[in-house]
């Protein structure tokens, strides 16, 4: 998605782009190799949304043409936080519903379908072109069904993932490596798919919570379907079995989840994991050098424990900051201001995931400046909003990072949340 989004603001500034794709891709949406978290319940945050929607217009009708769902959040949603569930919102607020690969596929399709943008699948990036000093990136190699060509280029964004080998590039030739912050969690998560009956909508979601190191969720999504994800952070380990869900759900503090894997029939073949140990940052915008017509985006920049459902809106407003800059026509020291730009991005997507992390003792890594004290006053506001619909209203726009975490502290919900 990170490079999807990229490539979409690059059509703005560029005759021609090319998205280059180690995967291949089907005509009907299917997770993709090299993104092994597509087989798992995903979410598009309401700042993702709206962003997506901007640069796609008519991206949401798409959706739903092609099977997704449109969900009231208030009607239904189940979201068990603090030892309950949360109230309805004060205001109607819609979230869509669909795997990660149909909300990544129909970006796909609107992409390739403007002019001048080429995606070549089964193709591998290999290496970065550069003049003899290694100061300016001049193009890309890629290996493409064993050939190995040059394509010159204007501009290259890495969009590679966390697996991105830029750092080590940039040692190799001379630069410092961007400082590296871990947090480590021992995330995994497990999921199936199993059968929706018309019309049931519902939502259900009870994510980890220290010291609860266990949590679930059971998304609906197309083709009659929902997606259950168990997950465990640290010592716990979800199922890796189907025989395994039922028990390990019957843990969980709601009980529509074990209902449902009780109840409905499994449709997937078997169950999919995926292990995220740590959430990761590395710091391109305190490096003192680095190349020109070079961009890194995405999860290769910053990725977070998926259970928050970040990733996605993190990388569509990290695509508008690169629209901003290259709207301004200057693009020499193209790196460095956008990375100073998608620090702010990235800075409350981290605050919210790792500082959310750092309660579980078992947590390692730096904490953010302040998450005890916030995550007490957050604890507290949490609790209220079970039964204050504006507290939930304002926590859930916060969680979508459609506020920032600042919101939360504005005299009327500093009021509500602390008030005798």
């Amino acid at each position: 998605m990170a490079g999807l989004l990229a490539a979409r603001v690059l059509t703005d500034a560029y005759d021609e782009v090319l998205v280059v794709e180690p995967a291949s891709i089907t005509s009907t949406p299917a997770p993709r190799r090299g993104v092994p978290q597509g087989h798992h319940v995903h979410v598009l945050l309401e700042a993702g949304r709206a962003t997506i929607c901007d640069l796609f217009p008519g991206y949401g009708e798409e959706l739903i043409d092609a099977g997704a769902l449109i969900i009231n959040v208030g009607e239904d949603l189940e979201q068990y936080e603090a030892g309950g569930l949360l109230a309805s919102p004060a205001t109607r607020m819609e979230m869509y519903c669909a795997s990660r690969p149909l909300l990544e596929g129909v970006v796909r399709d609107r992409l390739t379908a403007l002019d001048g943008v080429e995606l070549r699948e089964e193709c591998q990036f290999v290496d970065y072109r550069t003049d003899d000093s290694a100061a300016r990136v001049e193009g890309v190699r890629i290996r493409e069904r064993g050939d190995t060509e040059t394509v010159p280029a204007d501009l290259v964004v890495d969009a590679t993932g966390r697996t991105s080998r830029t750092p080590q590039w940039l040692a190799d030739n001379g630069y410092e490596s961007p400082p590296t912050v871990e947090v480590d969690i021992d995330f995994t998560y497990s999921t199936i798919r199993i059968d929706r009956p018309p019309g049931d909508r519902r939502m259900l979601f009870a994510p980890q919570s220290a010291p609860r190191t266990h949590g679930g969720a059971a998304f609906p999504v197309e083709g009659g379907e929902w997606l259950v994800t168990l997950g465990g952070m640290h010592d716990t380990d979800p199922p890796s079995t189907v025989a395994g869900f039922e028990s390990f759900a019957d843990e969980l503090p709601i009980d529509g989840i074990r209902e449902l894997v009780a109840e409905r029939e499994v449709v997937s073949d078997g169950v999919d994991r995926y292990p995220f140990p740590s959430n990761r940052r590395r710091r391109y915008a305190a490096l003192d050098g680095f190349p020109e017509n070079l961009v890194v985006t995405g999860d290769a920049i910053a990725s977070f424990n998926p259970i928050y459902g970040q990733g996605m809106s993190v990388a569509a407003l990290e695509a508008v900051q690169l629209h901003h800059l290259l709207a301004s026509g200057a693009t020499d020291a193209i790196g460095p201001r956008f990375f100073a730009a998608a620090e702010d991005v990235v800075d409350i997507a981290w605050s919210m995931a790792v500082g959310a992390d750092s309660e579980f003792e078992a947590t390692t890594g730096p904490a953010p400046t302040g998450a005890g004290l916030f995550n007490r006053y957050l604890s507290r506001l949490v609790s209220r909003a079970r039964t204050d619909s504006a507290l939930a209203e304002e926590y859930y726009r916060v969680v979508g990072m459609e506020k920032p975490p600042t919101a939360l502290l504005r005299p009327r919900n500093v009021w509500r949340t602390v008030r005798p």
